[in-house]
């Protein structure tokens, strides 16, 4: 979890690739409206939000009750959020764990400035921290400066995975 550009994708992708689990980006669960009006510099409303956050307790909720293990990489910046993707495991099926990415606003925004081919601009980060309730418990908190693979060892290290 983190802002945009905290390299979720990347990491999320590298530690499932590295554990063999499934892999999803929450990005790939927003509607084509809720991406078209991020690519147009708008930030989402909570009304917006909803069935994106419908989707991915759906999918998480599917995960656990297959007894399968994945990584999903998710903004979830808010603790309400978080407390919804935990929300499946509550019958006891598996677990929810999280890793917040921890990066400034200014390596965000030299990151999004860098980034080819993403609907998220530059001009919503600061939206972003605006949203960001920052984790103080049962979050896994790393520096997001870290390289990638130095990023999924701290993950496996601090899990046992």
């Amino acid at each position: 979890m983190g802002v945009t550009g905290a390299g979720k994708t990347t990491v999320g992708s590298l530690l499932a690739r590295e554990l063999g689990w499934s892999f999803a980006d929450a990005d790939n669960f927003h509607s084509v409206a809720n991406i078209e009006k991020m690519r147009a510099g708008e930030p989402l409303s909570e009304a917006d939000r909803e069935p994106w956050l419908r989707a991915l307790e759906s999918h998480v909720a599917e995960l656990l009750d297959e007894g399968r293990c994945g990584v999903l990489a998710c903004s979830a910046l808010r603790s309400e959020y978080r407390e919804r993707l935990r929300r499946p495991a509550a019958t006891g099926k598996g677990e929810v764990r999280f890793v917040y990415l921890e990066i400034s606003l200014e390596e965000a925004q030299r990151r999004l400035r860098s980034r080819k081919g993403h609907f998220m601009p530059a001009s919503l980060v600061e939206s972003q921290f605006d949203a960001l309730e920052v984790p103080h418990q049962q979050v896994l908190v790393l520096d997001g400066t870290h390289t990638p693979d130095q990023l999924v060892a701290e993950i496996r290290e601090a899990w046992t995975i």
